[in-house]
């Protein structure tokens, strides 16, 4: 399916829909599980992972009424695995020939977060059939989720998108989620202590919890259709930033060129992209995500291995069991340190 001819939904015939639908979408989450986040929201669980009502009701929008162009780029990722840093690669290598040693970089203006849009937490959370058109302003369009790979519409699947889909160990990713719902929890609930959150975290109840079922959906489709789904680790990206970004751009169909490699275009990408760059230049921002967060509460530390720092042995043996446990024979490695170490947990 093209760009030109990609499928145009009636935005009358939508909006027609939508008042039974509020009916129906208030039974489904009356009779759904349901539980409490780390940040005290109340969460429900529908079709395998958690969700709030809010939320939940975007996600569902954008599942029906969606249709991709082959062109789009998806970007997938288990919450606080390096979201904001891979919206800033796709961007930055796609759009290198508008901006290249440009000053006036987007990014040196706007955040990843206001470049590259959630349909969940942004485009469609307030518009059940927002107009992409005007709401997307560079091309391709770049999209970010987190819904996993069983919820993604079918239109996806079946179109020439690609999907680029990112996590990170569970235990820097548990710390990441830890401190990043404290500081934004409901003025009403008590902050989570370590144990207390760590507990919902290994049951999945968190936003788009469970994080193995999540991960493993995407590697099994990743290993079905590479050509389609690029599967990676936030700890190869920080070990090897320069050859994932060269991996990145001929997997977007943007390989860089003999005279780009010359001249340092991919350093100066990487360079652009790292941590440190994006912190800074959020930092002198005020900006807020459409969910109403600080732009800035995106940064922490992005270090590999600060888990060491907070979670206890019997922590570690937990979820050392759950990860022998849930990957199974998948043949996934998941790193817990930036180098091949004894730490490093891979599937049987």
């Amino acid at each position: 399916m093209s760009m030109e001819k990609a499928e145009i939904v009636s935005k009358s015939d939508d909006l027609e829909l939508e008042e039974p639908w509020d009916d129906e979408f208030q039974k489904l989450v009356q009779t759904s599980p349901k539980d409490r986040s780390l940040a005290g929201l109340d969460l429900y669980f529908y079709q395998g992972f958690w969700c709030t009502s809010r939320v939940l009701k975007a996600v569902i929008s954008f599942h029906k009424h969606l249709r991709p162009f082959d062109s789009d780029v998806i970007l997938a990722t288990v919450p606080k695995c390096g979201t904001t840093w891979l919206k800033a690669l796709p961007f930055s290598i796609l759009c290198r020939n508008q901006f290249a040693r440009d000053e006036n970089h987007p990014l040196l203006t706007f955040g990843p977060h206001q470049l590259v849009r959630f349909l969940e937490y942004d485009l469609y959370l307030n518009n059940p059939c927002p107009d992409l058109e005007t709401e997307c302003v560079y091309r391709p369009r770049i999209f970010s989720t987190h819904v996993p790979y069983s919820f993604l519409p079918t239109s996806f699947k079946d179109s020439g998108c690609k999907i680029v889909f990112a996590c990170r160990n569970p235990m820097d990713m548990f710390i990441s989620l830890w401190f990043f719902q404290n500081n934004n929890r409901v003025e009403s609930a008590e902050p989570l202590s370590l144990d207390e959150a760590f507990d919902k975290f290994c049951r999945g109840i968190y936003e788009f919890g469970p994080f193995f079922d999540q991960v493993l959906g995407y590697w099994k489709a990743s290993q079905e259709n590479p050509d389609k789904i690029l599967f990676l680790q936030y700890e190869d990206l920080v070990e090897d930033i320069n050859s994932h970004l060269r991996s990145l751009a001929m997997f977007l169909g943007v390989p860089f060129t003999e005279d780009e490699e010359q001249q340092g275009v991919v350093e100066e990408i990487a360079k652009l992209c790292s941590f440190e760059s994006l912190k800074e230049a959020e930092m002198k921002k005020k900006g807020m995500h459409a969910s109403g967060i600080p732009n800035s509460v995106f940064f922490r530390k992005g270090k590999v291995g600060d888990w060491s720092n907070y979670l206890t042995p019997s922590m570690v043996e937990r979820l050392e069991k759950l990860i022998q446990e849930k990957l199974g024979d998948s043949g996934l490695t998941l790193k817990l340190s930036c180098k091949t170490t004894s730490k490093d947990i891979a599937s049987a």
